[in-house]
């Protein structure tokens, strides 16, 4: 058979070559193209674009490469009709991929899935119209979202989470050693967010909030694709410990945390580390009230999204000082009933989310799907094995 696979990120690169592993256990002749990243192509298949060239976020740089995005999205969709797949398969990345899937509705006759879904239940919620008409088939990786599209009369395959995967395996590999010798102090993981605005606004709150706590040893992991040079600017005098490319190693040591909302506060309730969720942003007031306006869902960490309860609390906007960054960790650094409360959470939250095995789960009902698609088709269609 042959794949066509869209990513736009980091995160998807890394999803997506997981999940082409599993496809070609169950189908050894496997044919991949794609807009990808380093981790697709050292699985194999033919890389057509890097995501590089079109990961942009926020409403100024999409407006500023604008010109770089269609351009993109003209070549991907010239590319994959002319090579005609029996599958593409959408990784996240909505901007892009719900507008390629529309024109691929519109012009192609090709099966269009989509894995990880769009996170259209906290805004946006009018994309289910698009998803409706121009997605065949959507693998959700939060257990949270098979209601939320049940509720607008759309069916999902909830899979499992990536995310737990790749803890159980890092714990595996590396059961038994530690990043950091113990020095009496508990370690506070500071993971102040992905972009550099983020790491701006948070990373200075984070510390002034940690000041005068006596025991504790702040680290700082730092983002991939952030310079040291930036971080020097951020941090200022501040001689922090810093972490580089090894999250889980540090999350794996510490004794508490303090996160920057996304996928790092699940990844830091995997690894059992109680955490305060910190989002600062710029005119609070106004943020906040924003957000209670347009936001559609009560919390933005994933913990609490999955659990459906608050299991981590949440400075966001208006909620966001030193003071409340402080008052909320200090009770964490020790064996205290809302440290245990935490604890008792993420137990659940795990329970939740179902076994490891994401991809595998993924390509199991992919192999079924297409099956039952290439069965469904004429016999002079040549499913799995087009040219």
């Amino acid at each position: 058979m042959k794949y066509y696979i869209v990513v736009g990120e980091a995160s998807g690169d890394l999803h997506a070559s997981n999940l082409m592993k599993s496809i070609l256990k169950r189908d050894p002749d496997a044919d991949f193209r794609y807009f990808g990243g380093d981790k697709m192509a050292a699985v194999g298949g033919t890389l057509v674009k890097h995501y590089r060239e079109l990961a942009y976020m926020g409403f100024w740089p999409v407006i500023m490469h604008l010109g770089t995005i269609l351009s993109g999205a003209k070549l991907c969709f010239k590319d994959l009709s002319r090579w005609a797949p029996d599958v593409i398969i959408l990784v996240d990345y909505a901007g892009f991929n719900l507008s390629l899937a529309k024109k691929i509705r519109k012009s192609l006759s090709i099966p269009v899935w989509y894995y990880i879904s769009p996170k259209i239940w906290a805004w946006k919620g009018y994309r289910i119209r698009n998803i409706r008409r121009d997605v065949d088939e959507l693998f959700s990786i939060l257990p949270f979202e098979v209601d939320y599209f049940k509720s607008h009369n759309y069916q999902v395959w909830y899979v499992g989470n990536p995310t737990l995967d790749e803890v159980t395996a890092y714990r595996q590999k590396h059961a038994g050693e530690r990043l950091f010798e113990d020095d009496g102090r508990r370690i506070v993981a500071l993971l102040a967010g992905s972009r550099r605005q983020e790491i701006k606004r948070n990373l200075p709150v984070m510390l002034n909030a940690l000041k005068g706590i006596a025991g504790i040893r702040p680290v700082l992991a730092c983002a991939p694709g952030i310079s040291p040079d930036f971080y020097d600017k951020v941090l200022k005098e501040n001689d922090i410990e810093r972490v580089y490319g090894n999250t889980y190693g540090l999350l794996d040591c510490a004794y508490t945390a303090l996160v920057t909302s996304g996928t790092a506060t699940l990844e830091t309730g995997l690894f059992g580390v109680p955490q305060v969720v910190c989002y600062e942003m710029p005119f609070k007031a106004l943020a906040g009230l924003i957000r209670s306006l347009f936001l559609k869902v009560r919390w933005v960490s994933l913990v609490n999204l999955i659990s459906g309860n608050e299991v981590v609390p949440e400075l966001v906007a208006n909620k966001m000082s030193v003071k409340s960054v402080r008052e909320n960790l200090i009770p964490l650094l020790s064996d205290t009933p809302q440290r245990r409360a935490q604890l008792e959470g993420y137990a659940k939250m795990k329970n939740i989310l179902g076994p490891a095995g994401a991809s595998d789960h993924a390509a199991d009902r992919m192999m079924k799907l297409l099956k039952e698609y290439c069965d469904s088709r004429k016999p002079d269609s040549h499913c799995g094995n087009s040219q």
